[in-house]
């Protein structure tokens, strides 16, 4: 895709987005998350009730009358989005390829950290790192990012390199970081990197299900093919065990994934991509706002 095109479809995304960032902002958004600290803003005077913690010693033996310190949360975010653009984002049931919904939802959640003046940054991975746009603020920066995730077109490769994006993401950000792992989790081996971002940061799995691999044809013989190895099977869709096996197989993988996450105390989100994915992030920082 060329550079006018590219530009062409960044502008539609941030005007088809619009009415969807301002629901989702209009939300919980910026009730979700909690600051990075505490900043000093004033010294007042004592009043019964006062945590003595936060007496002013100074000030109070200056002026013979206890005063205490008054902090206020520091509500400047830096917000990272690692995106998955591996092989199997390349599906889909619905209008959208599953990349392109990835694609659109992570541009709302820029404009939403935008709207709140918040930092926002970009790890793009398929089998590696593709790309890495440091945590900044403002529009620009939002294009930016909407514009590298609409770059990558090929997809060649169909490995998920998981592990190098966080990596990455814990060797660069420093500071306390609210992540959003949009990917369909199609990968194994990253229980260990799971545990030292969610360590570090605070970590928010978005799981973008695509409807048709949760669909298993009802009859005939049906060629099934891993779209992160490419590896190709043949299967008898009437075959009572196969079908019980192909249902357990995904039971196993939501409750290993779900536990992944819990265990670690970073949050794990189911998105349909044939759904309303809005109303979803919704309840999510809702929820998240409640908790506080």
């Amino acid at each position: 895709m060329d550079t006018r095109a590219i530009l062409k479809k960044v502008k539609k995304i941030e005007l088809r987005t619009k009415r969807k960032t301002d629901q989702l902002f209009s939300g919980d958004y910026h009730s979700a998350f909690k600051g990075q600290g505490m900043s000093f803003t004033e010294v007042r005077a004592y009043v019964p009730g006062d945590d003595i913690r936060s007496i002013d010693w100074n000030v109070t033996a200056r002026t013979g009358q206890p005063h205490i310190k008054i902090f206020e949360e520091e509500r400047e975010l830096t917000v990272i989005l690692v995106v998955d653009q591996s092989g199997s984002t390349n599906i889909g049931s619905s209008a959208a390829m599953r990349k392109e919904f990835i694609t659109e939802m992570a541009a709302v959640i820029a404009f939403s950290a935008q709207a709140n003046g918040d930092k926002v940054g970009l790890i793009r991975f398929s089998n590696g790192v593709d790309e890495f746009i440091p945590p900044k603020k403002g529009r620009n920066q939002s294009l930016k990012i909407i514009r590298s995730l609409l770059s990558q077109q090929s997809y060649e490769s169909t490995q998920t390199g998981i592990n190098p994006a966080l990596q990455m993401l814990n060797g660069v950000i420093r500071k306390k970081a609210i992540c959003f792992l949009i990917s369909d989790f199609l990968f194994d081996d990253c229980e260990k990197l799971i545990k030292s971002t969610a360590k570090k940061h605070d970590l928010i799995g978005l799981w973008c299900i695509d409807p048709i691999e949760q669909m298993i044809p009802v009859s005939g013989i049906a060629e099934w093919r891993d779209a992160e190895t490419g590896e190709v099977v043949m299967a008898d869709m009437k075959d009572a065990e196969w079908r019980a096996s192909f249902k357990s197989i995904q039971e196993q993988r939501e409750r290993a994934l779900s536990d992944l996450f819990r265990k670690n105390n970073a949050s794990l989100v189911k998105i349909d991509t044939s759904g309303d994915y809005i109303l979803t992030l919704q309840r999510f920082f809702k929820q998240r706002a409640q908790r506080r």
